[in-house]
C-alpha cells in the first residue's frame, strides 16, 4: 500500500511539473484585473488623505516663534525659510487655501469615517463569498465605492455629516473586497504561486495608494474642475470603467470558466490543498477557537495600526510639522507605497524560492517573512521621534518603513490561505473586521494627542507608540501563529484524479448556471 502511495504522489508531481509548462492564462486575468481592482479601491480610499489638505482651512502658524523651542509648532529649522518666502509661495499651506472650517478632531472623524462601515462589511464578505460566489461581490464592492467617490464633493459642501455618511457608505462597499479575493485565490491560486499571484493582487493597494497620493496632490493645485473635487471624479470614473471589465472576464472559480482550457483546470486542481467544489458549512467554533487565528487577529490588527497611521495621517504630518506644500505632500506621501509594490515582490520571489527548495516549512517562511516586515518596519519609526526637524531624514526613514512593510503579503496576509483555502474568505474577514478598527481609531487616537498642536512632542508620542505596536504583535506572530493547514481548514477529502477534474468542472458550471451567479 505504501509503495501504491508513493507512485501515486510521484505520478502526481509529474503531472503538475508537466502541465506547469502549459500556456495558461485564465488565472492570469484575474491576477491583472484584481490588482487593478485594488488600485481603484486604495486609489479612492486614500485620495481623501491629500485632498484634506487642500479642503480644510489650518489656523495661520504664528511665524514669531523662536528656534529655541523644541516643542514648537512649526520645525525650528524651518521658521525663517517660511518667514521669507513670498505670500504666494506661503498660501500653499495658508489659511486661504481651505474651504472648510474643521479642527483636527473633525478631520479625524472624516478620515476615519470610511472605516465605520469598512468594518461591518468583513465577515459578512467573507460568508457571501463562500456561499454566493466572490466575482459579484468584489466588483459591487468597489463600483459602490467609484459612485460615492463621485458624490464626495456634493456631499462635502451640503454638510460634513453627509461627507461622514458618504464616506462611510463607501467602506461598506469596499469592506468585502478582502475577503472576496482571499476566497477567489483559494480557489484559483495553486499553492506553489499563491504567494506570488497573492501578492501581484495586492500590490495594486500599494500601486493606486501611489498613483492616488500623487495625482491628488496635482490636481488640488490646479483648476480642473475646481481643484480638489477632481480626484474624486477621475477615480470614481476609473473605478466605474474597470468594473465593466472585471464582470465581463471573471468567474468565481475554474470549474465554472466557460473559457479555461482543461490544461490549466488540471493544473489548478493537482497544485491545490485539498478542494470542495459544493458549499461547505463553515466551522465556526473551531475557527474562534483557534489560537493561531486570534494569533493572526492580533498580528494585522498591529499592522494596520501602524499602517494606517503612516498612511491616514502622513499628509497631515508633512503640511503640518514640514510645511510641505500639497503637490510635495502627495509626491513624497506616494514614494514609500511606489517602493513597496516592488519590496513585496521580491519578498514573494523568495519566499516562493524558499518553499519550492524544501528547505524551510511554510511556517518558518511566513514567520522569516513577517518578521523582516514588522521589526525592520518599527526599527524605522521610531528614531523619527528623536532627531527633531530633519526632512530628509525623516522622509528616507518613513520610505523605508513602508517599503520594508511590503513583506507582509509574504507573511501573515497569506497565511489565512495556507490554514484553509477553503474558509480563507471567511478567516479574512475575521481578523480585518477587528484589524480595521484602527482606520478610525488611529486617526482619532492622533487627533486627540495633537488637538493643542502639531508640535514634535506630539508626533514623538505618536511614532513611539506606532513603532511598540509594530514590536509586540510581530513577536505575537511568531509565538502564536501558523501556515500549517489546519485541521478545521478544509470539510473534504478529494480525489485528485485527472478524469473527475473535468466531469467536477461540467457539474460546478451547470449548479452556477442555475444559480444565475454568473453572466
Amino acid at each position: 500500500m505504501s509503495t501504491n502511495n508513493h507512485q501515486e504522489c510521484a505520478n502526481e508531481n509529474s503531472k503538475t511539473t508537466r502541465l506547469k509548462n502549459t500556456t495558461l492564462q485564465e488565472r492570469y486575468i484575474l491576477t491583472l484585473l484584481g490588482f487593478f481592482g485594488f488600485f481603484c479601491a486604495y486609489a479612492l480610499r486614500v485620495n481623501l488623505n491629500v485632498a484634506m489638505v487642500a479642503m480644510v482651512r489650518e489656523p495661520q502658524t504664528n511665524q514669531d516663534t523662536t528656534d529655541s523651542r523644541e516643542n514648537a509648532i512649526v520645525c525650528p529649522e524651518l521658521i525663517h525659510h517660511h518667514h521669507n518666502k513670498s505670500s504666494s509661495s506661503l498660501s500653499a499651506h495658508s489659511t486661504l487655501k481651505g474651504e472648510f472650517d474643521w479642527d483636527s478632531n473633525m478631520q479625524a472623524l472624516v478620515l476615519g469615517s470610511f472605516y465605520f462601515g469598512y468594518v461591518v462589511t468583513q465577515i459578512p464578505g467573507g460568508v457571501a463569498a463562500e456561499k454566493y460566489g466572490a466575482k459579484w461581490l468584489f466588483g459591487f464592492g468597489i463600483l459602490l465605492t467609484s459612485v460615492f467617490s463621485l458624490l464626495t464633493p456634493v456631499s462635502a459642501r451640503w454638510n460634513v455629516w453627509a461627507l461622514i455618511i458618504a464616506r462611510a457608505i463607501e467602506g461598506l462597499g469596499e469592506g468585502v473586497t478582502f475577503p472576496a479575493m482571499h476566497a477567489l485565490i483559494g480557489r484559483w491560486a495553486p499553492k506553489q504561486e499563491r504567494c506570488l499571484l497573492s501578492t501581484i493582487i495586492y500590490n495594486g493597494c500599494a500601486i493606486g495608494t501611489v498613483v492616488s497620493l500623487a495625482v491628488s496632490g496635482a490636481l488640488c493645485d490646479t483648476e480642473f474642475i475646481g481643484g480638489w473635487p477632481s480626484t474624486f471624479y477621475v477615480f470614481g470614473v476609473l473605478g466605474c470603467l474597470w468594473f465593466l471589465l472585471w464582470i465581463t472576464l471573471v468567474y468565481d472559480s475554474p470549474y465554472s470558466h466557460p473559457r479555461i482550457t482543461e490544461e490549466e483546470l488540471l493544473f489548478i486542481q493537482l497544485s491545490q490543498d485539498d478542494f470542495q467544489s459544493h458549499k461547505a458549512p463553515i466551522p465556526w467554533k473551531s475557527i474562534l477557537t483557534s489560537i493561531p487565528v486570534w494569533g493572526l487577529i492580533v498580528t494585522h490588527f498591529g499592522q494596520n495600526w501602524g499602517f494606517y497611521t503612516l498612511l491616514t495621517d502622513m499628509p497631515t504630518y508633512l503640511s503640518n510639522v514640514l510645511h510641505f506644500n500639497v503637490e510635495k505632500n502627495g509626491v513624497v506621501s506616494a514614494l514609500p507605497n511606489l517602493i513597496e509594490a516592488f519590496t513585496a515582490v521580491i519578498a514573494s520571489w523568495m519566499a516562493d524560492k524558499l518553499l519550492a527548495s524544501k528547505k524551510l516549512q511554510i511556517t518558518t517562511i511566513r514567520k522569516l517573512m513577517n518578521s523582516i516586515a514588522f521589526y525592520a518596519t518599527g526599527l524605522c519609526v521610531l528614531p523619527i521621534a528623536f532627531i527633531g526637524c530633519k526632512p530628509i531624514i525623516i522622509v528616507v526613514l518613513l520610505t523605508l518603513a513602508m517599503s520594508i512593510n511590503g513583506f507582509i503579503y509574504s507573511g501573515f496576509n497569506v497565511v489565512h490561505v495556507d490554514m484553509s483555502p477553503e474558509f480563507a474568505g471567511t478567516l479574512m474577514g475575521i481578523t480585518n473586521c477587528i484589524a480595521n478598527l484602527p482606520g478610525f481609531l488611529a486617526p482619532s487616537f492622533v487627533g486627540w494627542i495633537v488637538q493643542d498642536g502639531h508640535t514634535l512632542n506630539n508626533w514623538g508620542t505618536i511614532f513611539i507608540t506606532t513603532s511598540v505596536i509594530f514590536f509586540v504583535s510581530g513577536t505575537v506572530f511568531n509565538l502564536f501563529c501558523t501556515a500549517d493547514l489546519q485541521p478545521w481548514g478544509t470539510n473534504s477529502q478529494p480525489s485528485n484524479d485527472p478524469s473527475t477534474v473535468v466531469e467536477r468542472k461540467k457539474t460546478t458550471t451547470e449548479s452556477h448556471e442555475n444559480e444565475g451567479f454568473e453572466l
